[in-house]
């Protein structure tokens, strides 16, 4: 179905952004600032609206043309692009952006035409249907999965390969003892933060892993004359 993989509903949004040739900085130059400004972990806005699986706002200046034989086309307007992906109901999470981050979203769509703003939030919803353009094909990672049991797989996942790297040449003796050390701490683990990588989210592992490859240095080199 248009915008929906399972559970997941993908929503894309274009913009017009304003043109004043007598501005000190033109729009779509302080929406570039403002995005540049925003941070990509946990302090994210569209971390903080919780439902969302992935969220990217970009610039498009116009769009590319590809030579013969499509036709060379031109966009009357920059438009500010908005894409993700969330659980639940587009009015649902609409609201949520308006009513949880009202700040950061007021501060990139007030340079785009016919934006009423945040504080009626009857009027936002109308204002970002309309620019809204259906989502027919796009990735979803999972379809049937909140973004919390998402990030919990995610976690279990980085754990037990964390473990199978720890534990490499124990008895088995040994390997059952860490194993129910293990369980036990991934249950009383606590459940993951949207956009941390760790402290609660699934953790960056750097494996110092020995894998069964020729070792290069120790490789005789032949000659055809050997």
């Amino acid at each position: 179905m248009a915008n929906r993989s399972g559970d997941v509903y993908g929503l894309t949004i274009l913009s017009p952004i304003l043109q004043d040739l007598t501005a000190e900085t033109s729009h779509n130059c302080a929406i570039r600032m403002k995005l540049a400004s925003l941070p990509g972990d946990e302090s994210s806005p569209f971390a903080k609206v919780s439902s969302t699986h992935m969220a990217r706002l970009v610039v498009m200046d116009d769009v590319v043309y590809v030579g013969m034989p499509s036709c060379e086309e031109h966009l009357k307007s920059q438009y500010l692009v908005f894409e993700t992906n969330f659980d639940g109901e587009l009015d649902e999470y609409l609201t949520r952006m308006a009513c949880e981050i009202p700040a950061d979203v007021d501060a990139l769509w007030k340079h785009c035409w016919g934006y009423p703003g945040t504080k009626d939030v009857a009027a936002f919803i109308a204002y970002m249907k309309k620019c809204q353009i259906t989502t027919t094909f796009y990735f979803a990672d999972v379809n049937n999965h909140t973004v919390q049991e998402t990030l919990t797989a995610l976690q279990t996942q980085a754990a037990v390969a964390e473990f199978i790297e720890k534990n490499q040449g124990k008895t088995a003796v040994e390997l059952q003892a860490a194993f129910a050390h293990f369980l036990k701490k991934l249950h009383e683990a606590p459940p993951p933060v949207p956009g941390r990588p760790e402290k609660g989210g699934p953790p960056r592992i750097e494996t110092n892993m020995k894998w069964a490859t020729r070792d290069a240095a120790n490789t005789k080199r032949v000659t055809p004359n050997e």
